[in-house]
């Protein structure tokens, strides 16, 4: 955790490296720039700012474009730095727009989500959606520095710092049975500085043993591969679309199902991650039809092979086992499974 800085508050050591670069950008949306950037914006050395627009359908390559246009107007050379101030999309899409202007310049992620703190700001991964496939386009690059504080997530509402939690329950069922245990007693009005610092040690601990998830960070991935083709689908649904949180929720309970099926995971962990997960994020509404039309996002899976489709499912509560086949009809049976499932059952 080299450069994952940790802190309760902000002060103006924290930023003082940033002195020693040519010029500095940060780059905020809509949401970040009234909420965030007042927090640290004394503290920071000259700088410029660099708005775009918030939400998941702009993390694309147009929004890429208005970023590096302004970099290059301002005449940013190879030794100037992006801060990345905002959730996992100002951190992937900043990060991997700082990587490929002039073939890298350093970027620093200052997450602002419980989501983003947890997962997207740690390891490297970058990128961007393309032709509605969630981050289709990408390369990892580890940032210079990660600057984590609760004092961010005071400006959340709560279905964002729900949809966080989601990564946080992942972190917990692949890697800590013990920690799941505790989770399992905590709601989402408690203080976040016991449980942040846990999370990201998890996650850094993984991404440390494989930087580019050639093997074993695919188990961070639990939830991912149904979840990502639920989200996928969403996103099109106009008011019923989900947060990321709320789509690997789906993905975990479907995913904890197939390895149910599959003589891993026993029926009572089953119902156990299932009953939790509901109590968190309660149920959404999936229709047959819908079931049919989304399960073929997953043919566009990244830990996909050769045409097979690889997801990491449980072997346990603690322990998770990865490159492991799944078919669509096994998505299909495993959605379904979740659409018949009925609240405190």
């Amino acid at each position: 955790m080299n450069n994952i800085q940790l802190t309760e508050s902000f002060e103006i050591n924290t930023f003082q490296f940033l002195n020693n670069y040519s010029q500095i950008a940060v780059l905020v949306d809509e949401n970040t720039a009234k909420y965030c950037y007042p927090i640290i914006k004394d503290l920071l050395p000259q700088h410029q700012l660099i708005h775009i627009h918030s939400g998941e359908e702009f993390k694309n390559l147009a929004t890429c474009q208005e970023i590096w246009n302004k970099l290059t107007e301002w005449q940013f050379d190879r030794h100037a730095v992006l801060l990345n101030l905002g959730g996992g999309v100002i951190g992937d899409m900043g990060g991997f727009c700082a990587a490929t202007y002039k073939r890298g310049i350093d970027f620093v992620q200052l997450p602002t989500t419980l989501l983003s703190q947890v997962d997207a700001s740690v390891g490297g991964k970058l990128g961007i959606d393309f032709q509605g496939f969630k981050n289709h386009i990408g390369l990892f690059k580890i940032p210079t520095k990660v600057i984590i504080s609760p004092l961010f997530l005071e400006t959340l509402p709560h279905r964002e710092l729900r949809s966080g939690f989601a990564e946080v329950i992942i972190h917990a069922l692949i890697y800590d049975q013990q920690h799941w245990a505790t989770l399992c007693q905590r709601k989402l009005d408690q203080p976040w500085a016991s449980i942040i610092p846990h999370s990201v040690g998890i996650k850094d601990q993984v991404v440390q043993q494989d930087p580019t998830e050639q093997h074993v960070r695919k188990i961070l991935n639990f939830g991912h591969t149904i979840g990502h083709a639920v989200e996928t689908f969403f996103l099109s649904q106009g008011a019923r679309k989900l947060l990321h949180g709320e789509a690997i929720a789906i993905g975990m309970i479907a995913e904890a199902y197939l390895a149910q099926q599959k003589g891993t995971l026993n029926k009572e962990a089953l119902h156990e991650i299932q009953d939790y997960i509901l109590s968190i994020f309660g149920k959404v509404s999936i229709h047959t039809i819908e079931i049919q039309q989304l399960v073929g996002n997953a043919l566009q899976d990244k830990k996909n092979e050769k045409g097979i489709i690889k997801a990491s499912l449980l072997d346990h509560i603690g322990k998770a086992n990865y490159n492991q086949a799944i078919s669509l009809d096994e998505i299909s049976e495993a959605l379904k499974y979740y659409g018949e499932l009925e609240m405190g059952k």
